[in-house]
């Protein structure tokens, strides 16, 4: 039987850098934009040739979806689908804090693709739209356990809560210093009482 660690040291290598790339990536996409970031700025920082970096990513774009994957793989490992729209919030702060490169290189993103012509356009229309979604169905939840007002529109409070989220990471970025976990509990206890159904009141 051949010896199969020279090859196993190999993989570890190779998803040792395509790691670093992605770090590098994320922090120069979060500090600069994807327009202002060239491929030669991430290889140079990542220790890399260029050659090297093609070697994993064999495009900006390519790199761009696998910096946006590292983030959306993030978010569903800490995501509880099924759970309480309430309870998911209070959890988001801890997270700005865990990952503050992906929820930069996130955000800056979103941005610089709002013109439908973007090339992440789409991919981050139809995440928007699937978190949207998502936390319309925790509120119907809530509704038929009779535990949310059975008036409210889902769809309509979810655009509002996902608007705010949107909004936080924003202000984190712009200025850390402010107060994310107390803002996050006085806006969740504000949403609870308004989502509140008359039983539990």
């Amino acid at each position: 039987m051949s010896d199969q660690r020279p090859y196993a040291s190999l993989l570890a290598k190779g998803e040792d850098r395509r790691q670093r790339i992605l770090a590098v990536a994320q922090r120069l996409l979060t500090r600069n934009g994807w327009r202002n970031t060239t491929l030669g700025q991430i290889a140079k920082e990542a220790g890399v040739t260029p050659a090297g970096l093609l070697h994993h990513f064999e495009s900006k774009e390519h790199l761009l979806h696998a910096v946006l994957d590292a983030r959306d793989s993030y978010d569903d490992a800490h995501a509880e689908l099924t759970g309480d729209i309430i309870e998911q919030l209070e959890g988001v702060a801890e997270r700005f804090r865990e990952a503050p490169e992906l929820v930069g290189t996130f955000a800056v993103l979103r941005m610089e693709n709002l013109d439908p012509e973007s090339p992440l356009h789409e991919r981050f229309l139809s995440r928007y739209r699937f978190s949207v979604d998502l936390v319309a169905e925790s509120i119907r939840r809530g509704q038929r356990a009779g535990r949310y007002r059975a008036d409210l529109d889902p769809a309509v409070k979810a655009v509002e809560i996902i608007a705010f989220l949107n909004g936080i990471e924003a202000s984190w970025l712009l200025d850390s210093s402010i107060p994310l976990t107390e803002v996050f509990r006085e806006y969740t206890r504000s949403l609870a009482g308004q989502l509140a159904g008359p039983s539990t009141r």
